[in-house]
């Protein structure tokens, strides 16, 4: 027997397991944090992928364009804005031809402190910054139509500049397979229907999921190519991409080319947080990775978009999740816990969000197991019973509930894999 730790809130839970069934015990690969982000930015724009220095590309009386992401996104704009305009700025465009766009999406306008939380104080000073509103129609303009028929409108002040500058942050997406790149186009700077008809195509026509809008997923990803047709239109100069690692230090800064650039990004991010695995487990034993990650069951959920892929379809999944602010915020729990699957399906499809379908992706893998157990504190019982999970007051309790169901259908040679990370650990099959 060994005994495994899982992290749990601010502490841990254990459990003892016979070895001979552990099949994986799965973690990330280490990463060197960047010592100078200043520097490495720096180094991106002037040797940068599939493109010519930044400098290069831009000419004295040209318009400048930089959409940044918005304050949900953890991406160190503030470090990156001021080396940007630096070399905007040596290559004779002054701070009165920069306008910094701040990529919404859906999600509502900046406070003044929230733009200097993101941008910089300096920044702020200097520079025009324009908050993207989706709903303003008299702020938008027609680009063109996506082979998949999607009308795409975008912020009418990026559209008019003469050059245009993508930078966010590469990580994995649920929906789009990577975020970053292209999304600071759309959903970041479209309107709102153009956001609508891109994100539903999650969605199979058939009803359920797109199994081609995953996470990691590109090829026949139609929510990638959506975005990827819509940002073509838009037609960047350049793309300055973050990536970090599961405990959210910054290992690269990619630059160039907007497609290529942040390609190298999705690569090395796959490289540096997915594991290979040959085989599927009968049970999966994972933690979010304790406080912050398990602070409420939206940022948990994580875990099981993750986890489902180490499990086999009609499996057991055991997760250690604290959850002291389990029902926040209520958009997301709100939708989580309907349990009409049909009729949750029908109003996501005439209403989308993320948040919802972050709920319905979930209930999807929860209803796609055997069982899931939720090892959390006992005010949370009723409310992980109404989620179709099954409540536990300790690890080793869920465990021995687990291993009763195991026995109830006559696996006695069950394989289980540990994902002790699960949020930030992307167990990758292959054959």
């Amino acid at each position: 027997m060994k005994t495994f730790s899982l992290p749990y809130g601010k502490g841990v839970q254990t459990v003892d397991l016979d070895e001979s069934h552990v099949l994986y015990d799965l973690h990330g690969t280490p990463t060197v944090p960047v010592a100078d982000e200043g520097a490495a930015v720096r180094q991106v724009l002037r040797h940068p992928v599939g493109s010519a220095p930044l400098q290069e590309l831009v000419s004295p009386g040209d318009t400048v364009a930089i959409i940044v992401s918005d304050i949900t996104r953890l991406v160190h704009t503030d470090k990156m804005l001021p080396v940007i305009v630096d070399e905007l700025n040596q290559a004779g465009i002054g701070d009165d031809q920069i306008t910094v766009i701040t990529a919404q999406g859906t999600h509502r306008a900046h406070t003044p402190a929230e733009d200097v939380t993101v941008c910089g104080a300096d920044m702020v000073k200097r520079l025009r910054i324009v908050d993207h509103d989706c709903h303003n129609q008299d702020a938008l303009t027609y680009v063109g139509k996506t082979s998949l028929g999607n009308d795409v409108y975008l912020n009418s002040e990026a559209v008019k500049a003469d050059k245009v500058i993508l930078t966010g942050a590469v990580s994995f997406h649920p929906m789009a397979g990577f975020g970053g790149g292209r999304k600071a186009v759309l959903p970041g700077i479209a309107s709102y229907d153009t956001i609508m008809r891109n994100h539903c195509m999650a969605l199979a026509d058939s009803g359920g999921l797109n199994p081609h809008s995953e996470t990691s997923l590109l090829d026949g990803n139609p929510l990638h190519n959506d975005m990827t047709e819509a940002t073509k239109m838009l037609n960047p100069v350049f793309l300055v991409n973050t990536v970090f690692s599961a405990d959210g230090d910054l290992f690269e800064v990619v630059g160039g080319q907007w497609y290529d650039a942040w390609k190298k990004g999705c690569d090395d991010l796959l490289r540096a947080a997915s594991v290979a695995i040959t085989e599927q487990a009968d049970v999966t034993i994972g933690s979010a990775g304790g406080y912050p990650k398990d602070m409420n069951l939206y940022q948990s959920m994580k875990a099981h978009m993750n986890a489902v892929f180490a499990t086999k379809p009609g499996g057991i999944m055991i997760f250690t999740l604290d959850c002291p602010d389990i029902k926040e915020p209520a958009i997301f729990t709100d939708w989580f816990f309907r349990s009409d699957m049909a009729a949750f399906e029908r109003d996501l499809r005439a209403d989308f969000t993320i948040p919802a379908f972050v709920a319905f992706k979930s209930r999807c893998i929860i209803n796609s197991m055997r069982k899931v157990y939720i090892v959390t504190r006992p005010e949370n019982f009723d409310i992980i019973r109404q989620s179709g999970q099954v409540p536990a007051a300790t690890l080793e309790e869920a465990w021995r509930m687990a291993q009763a169901e195991l026995a109830a259908e006559g696996k006695l040679d069950y394989k289980i894999t540990i994902m002790s990370h699960a949020s930030a650990t992307f167990p990758k099959v292959t054959r």
